[in-house]
């Protein structure tokens, strides 16, 4: 029996795109551009990807036959990561890749190995408060309308040059806004501003560095991204910068502009436009105050250690010989095994 997903119908992609509670969102568009060079492709935009986030469905037999698989070849590990061995944590490295269990697995490991190394957990305010003082990222005090954790970006506030203490920063935001998930909730939502947005704040570089963190290390977390307002000299460099991005990734990348009447309902749908600060059209006037920021990280410092001490509680030497062993030792490539297809071939 073909198992194949429905969504490989044309007619099940019409039946999806006209069922949509937001049918106008389908319409949403990145601006064009006179320029051939600046001219975006109309369906790295199209709105009508994006779900609330907690519509999980049941998982198949099959899933969970692949989830035990991954979670077999990850063996022992120490309490401290015990965590990414959960259902939840494995299928969104198998989603990541297209449910191979094999390019899951050494995707999960090769993420088990960078946080022993760069023991994101570990990232504290004092060490980056400095790269936070502009508010370039930051998460706010409110989320979307479903729980979701938002992270507000505004590259026009660039105030560093350190590719490393970026990413570093990075790194914090978004184990931050992972700590303020609800329980029902997997993925957050990326703001993006781009006042004050100029050539000078373009780097290739930063920008490949950050996909590559995001897509490897933090899979499934994204439930999409707005760019708000981006100006006209931005679309040749998105040109450059989505072929760094996979496709999924690249398809949850919405532009959104204030004088498109279409394309700001989708920040009324998604958002409560009190709590939504007034760059993006909401009517929050309180902005970003460095004082009361570094104060609420503070406090989720604290959690954050709370919440990894507990995790680590039982830790032992040997189990992190294991996973070290297993880590950087038995990863495998693409070509070691055979592939498993995706579910239903």
């Amino acid at each position: 029996m073909d198992a194949r997903p429905l969504r490989r119908s044309p007619l099940a992609a019409w039946l999806r795109k006209s069922t949509f509670p937001y049918p106008f969102l389908a319409t949403l568009r990145p601006r064009p551009s006179d320029s051939a060079a600046g001219n975006l492709e109309r369906s790295m935009s199209s709105i009508d990807s994006i779900t609330n986030g907690s519509e999980k469905q049941a998982l198949s037999e099959e899933q969970g036959t692949k989830i035990n698989e991954v979670r077999a070849s990850l063996g022992p590990l120490p309490d401290k990561l015990v965590c990414y061995s959960s259902d939840a944590s494995i299928a969104r490295y198998l989603t990541a890749r297209n449910w191979n269990v094999t390019k899951a697995t050494k995707m999960l490991k090769e993420t088990l190995k960078w946080r022993l190394e760069y023991k994101p957990e570990e990232i504290r305010w004092d060490e980056i408060a400095h790269e936070a003082e502009t508010g370039k990222i930051y998460r706010s005090s409110y989320s979307d309308k479903f729980g979701r954790s938002i992270l507000v970006m505004r590259p026009g506030h660039e105030n560093t040059k350190s590719t490393k203490g970026k990413i570093r920063y990075f790194v914090y935001c978004m184990e931050n806004a992972i700590l303020n998930l609800p329980p029902d909730q997997e993925q957050m939502v990326w703001l993006i501003d781009f006042k004050g947005f100029n050539l000078s704040n373009i780097s290739i570089r930063t920008t490949k560095e950050t996909a590559d963190v995001l897509q490897n290390h933090y899979p499934e977390r994204l439930g999409f991204a707005i760019l708000y307002n981006p100006p006209k000299f931005f679309e040749p460099f998105w040109t450059v910068a989505k072929h760094l991005l996979e496709p999924k990734t690249c398809r949850k990348v919405k532009f959104v502009y204030s004088d498109d009447d279409n394309t700001k309902k989708i920040m009324e749908e998604l958002f409560d436009m009190d709590e939504l600060d007034c760059a993006f059209g909401g009517n929050n006037q309180v902005g970003f105050n460095i004082n009361d920021y570094a104060a609420r990280m503070q406090e989720d410092d604290k959690r954050m250690h709370l919440f990894w001490s507990q995790e680590n509680a039982s830790s032992s030497s040997v189990q992190h010989e294991t996973i070290t062993t297993n880590v950087f030792g038995n990863s495998g490539s693409d070509s070691d095994k055979p592939e498993n297809g995706t579910p239903g071939r």
